[in-house]
């Protein structure tokens, strides 16, 4: 693996006041002792920000939070934990650090979009995120083989826990109960963490759910329409199911006066359009909030310990579709073979801009409203809800949409803490890693972010491309940008993560004669 020039000041026998900043960095740690100066902790556990503190680490584990000071006043050398011989410090003075993000729905590229691992896992590592659920789509052996290279931080990429798709290396369809229990136990025995549901018969369901439940697997599901009639969400979560992703099944659970949903009468799920366009009236077909009904299947969710994983992001294209497709990082970081299959198609998933407008537009953002009413009031009631991108799709690029969801978390009404807790915390809770990861605490593995400026005051600092800003020169700049992504104690540098992404790109651009247009204008530079 490529390894990058860590230039960080050691002191032998004490601490100095000349620690220098990181470079470049790859691959460099575990170390016996890295201690990170001066940093402002903004924890996932929902605590307010403290700081400077150091954090003192050894291999890959927290050994140490010591507050070393007051804001504003210079720290004393004799308050600072003291570097052994052989030790390494990083200066962070005046920055702020969190926990390791945890992406709870992030698929590991795909064939279609021509995005392989090394591209997708730079582009999340570059935006904190150190944990990735990968909810099925590059097969199990494929996963496991990845899972293992980074848990040996023999490639750069995060800790991945490995779904598999339910029914994926069966001989045959799964038609029975039994069939589908000896599939589940099967799939526990070639390593996978879990089972990725799309929905099938009731009775296959259950059978499934309870297996997996009794093997202590998580799951999954994405209540597709094709199943959704006679299996919502509320079946899944008795009968065991830990995470529902996006949000299919929840409206049919929430439904007073219907059984199913209001299907125009020439519709067909094939057409991506008709797919889409539909859904996005289906919150208004579902019980009014806080209505007895409304309150009813809320309250048992949360009784469940049921963890809400809604992925906001991936739909927003549907409410703005503009927005999305002239965000700033596509000339940069999206590769031509993306950008190709975002564009209008019949046949790629979630290409449906067949004549996408305003009526549609405005549908979904009441539907968004709705939608985020219930998820804001879960988090509310003690509820479990976690930070998913479910990127690769729609516009919506790895790294990039993490960020994003955190954005829209707080649209629908989380405190910047919150959104923090639940990017972190709740992860880890979500996938029992919660003694390991998802706080800043002793014991717990080296899984940090580190950035410049306070992401709880403007969360599009933790953008790869920063965020806009003026200064008192009227000058303007870009600031933030994840500085440091710490991973098991190894230390990365994001921007130069980002380079490398960039570099990639640019070669790809280069092979191919392309160059980023809008649909429909220039058609002859998308090839």
């Amino acid at each position: 693996m490529q390894r990058y020039l860590l230039v960080i000041l050691c002191s032998i026998f004490s601490f100095t006041t000349n620690a220098q900043s990181a470079e470049s960095l790859h691959d460099q740690g575990p170390f016996e002792q890295l201690i990170i100066r001066g940093v402002t902790l903004i924890n996932g556990n929902g605590a307010p920000p403290m700081g400077p503190v150091d954090i003192v680490i050894e291999k890959n584990i927290i050994t140490g939070i010591h507050n070393v000071g007051y804001p504003g006043v210079t720290i004393k050398d004799e308050d600072r934990p003291q570097l052994k011989a052989g030790g390494q410090e990083l200066d962070c003075e005046g920055m702020y650090l969190l926990p390791g993000f945890v992406d709870m729905h992030g698929h590991i590229g795909g064939e279609a979009q021509g995005a392989d691992w090394d591209y997708v896992f730079k582009l999340w590592m570059a935006h904190g995120v150190t944990t990735v659920r990968e909810p099925g789509g590059r097969g199990l052996k494929g996963t496991l083989d990845l899972k293992k290279k980074s848990k040996k931080n023999s490639i750069v990429a995060p800790r991945v826990f490995a779904y598999t798709v339910f029914g994926q290396g069966s001989e045959e369809p799964i038609s029975t109960p039994e069939m589908a229990r000896e599939w589940v136990r099967e799939n526990a025995k070639n390593g996978a963490d879990g089972v990725k549901f799309f929905g099938a018969a009731p009775e296959i369901m259950q059978a499934a759910l309870e297996e997996n439940k009794a093997l202590g697997l998580g799951s999954a599901c994405h209540h597709a329409q094709l199943n959704v009639a006679g299996w919502n969400v509320l079946h899944s979560a008795r009968a065991g199911l830990t995470s529902m992703e996006h949000w299919y099944g929840l409206p049919e659970a929430l439904f007073t006066d219907r059984t199913v949903q209001d299907y125009p009468l020439d519709y067909n799920y094939q057409n991506e359009q008709h797919r889409f366009e539909e859904a996005g009236k289906l919150w208004q077909q579902a019980a009014e909030p806080y209505s007895d009904h409304w309150n009813k299947v809320m309250n048992e969710l949360i009784d469940l310990d049921f963890t809400l994983d809604p992925t906001f992001n991936i739909y927003e294209a549907s409410r703005d579709l503009q927005r999305a497709r002239r965000a700033e990082w596509h000339e940069d970081y999206t590769l031509p073979s993306l950008w190709k299959f975002y564009q209008p198609s019949m046949v790629s998933h979630g290409s449906y801009w067949h004549f996408w407008g305003t009526e549609q537009e405005v549908a979904w953002k009441k539907n968004y409203q709705l939608w985020m009413t219930f998820v804001n009031e879960y988090k509310n009631r003690g509820g479990r809800v976690t930070v998913g991108s479910d990127s690769g799709f729609i516009f919506q690029l790895y790294g990039f949409a993490y960020i994003r969801e955190m954005e829209l978390l707080r649209e629908a009404g989380f405190h910047p803490l919150e959104i923090i807790k639940a990017a972190t915390l709740s992860g880890a809770e979500a996938l029992k890693m919660d003694d390991k990861i998802g706080t800043v605490s002793i014991g717990k593995l080296a899984d940090l972010v580190i950035v410049e400026e306070n992401p709880l005051v403007n969360l599009k600092v933790l953008y790869g491309t920063g965020a806009i800003k003026l200064t008192e020169d009227n000058e303007v700049v870009r600031v933030g940008g994840v500085k440091y992504t710490i991973k098991d104690g190894v230390v990365y540098d994001a921007k130069q993560l980002l380079k490398d992404v960039k570099d990639m790109v640019d070669k790809a651009k280069k092979e191919k004669g392309f160059e980023i247009t809008q649909p429909g204008i220039n058609p002859q530079h998308q090839h």
